[in-house]
């Protein structure tokens, strides 16, 4: 059992990042400006958090085992968020990551395919932007996990591929559950495998 910090905690994805976790039997602190909206769940503390405010960010995740981040690029500053963990003592960071920024053929991102939609361009745009402010960090023990580009509420399955930085993609496309993503989020912090790295994870 680990003690976490999770912030974005009543987003879609950070919501069923939180169940996932409260099901495994960790403790967590769950971080959102609107902590009435987390999920009444075993082991789950809510907590009122502004992304904005690195002090007060810093004071919420000290003391905890690891941080985890399911917070929209747009809405936020991935170097703000960055300094509030160093400042937290926490060297443990998971983030949520995009896919906009996985590869569709060697050196060619999926955000700069033709066909990627125009409503999506500014998220992806700064989700690989806090990628690369990752791959700077050295004093974080920090892991970006991608999702396939069609990810949406689904079924727990617990069936799926793990890739790198390629687009993972299969017979009906490329696409995970946000269920699913949350089954490999929290492996990833039970027995860390990428870290200070980006994976993706598919079916």
């Amino acid at each position: 059992m680990a003690n976490i910090a999770l912030i974005g905690a009543s987003g879609r994805v950070g919501s069923r990042v939180l169940k996932e976790l409260s099901d495994r039997g960790h403790r967590v602190t769950g971080i959102a400006r609107h902590p009435e909206k987390i999920a009444q769940l075993p082991n789950v503390t809510a907590a009122k958090g502004d992304v904005f405010d690195k002090d007060g960010l810093a004071a919420l995740l000290r003391g905890h085992d690891a941080v985890a981040s399911a917070v929209f690029f747009t809405a936020s500053d991935p170097d703000l968020l960055i300094a509030a963990v160093r400042a937290s003592g926490v060297r443990r960071y998971l983030v949520v990551g995009g896919a906009g920024s996985l590869e569709i053929a060697p050196g060619l991102r999926l955000i700069d395919s033709p066909d990627f939609p125009p409503a999506y361009k500014a998220e992806a745009a700064k989700g690989a932007e806090f990628l690369e402010r990752l791959r700077g960090v050295a004093d974080l023990d920090w892991t970006f996990l991608s999702p396939s580009a069609l990810f949406e509420p689904g079924e727990r399955t617990g069936v799926f591929r793990l890739g790198r930085d390629q687009l993972l993609t299969n017979a009906e496309g490329s696409r995970i559950s946000m269920e699913d993503f949350a089954i490999a989020f929290v492996d990833e912090l039970e027995k860390p495998a990428h870290v200070r790295q980006r994976f993706t994870v598919g079916y």
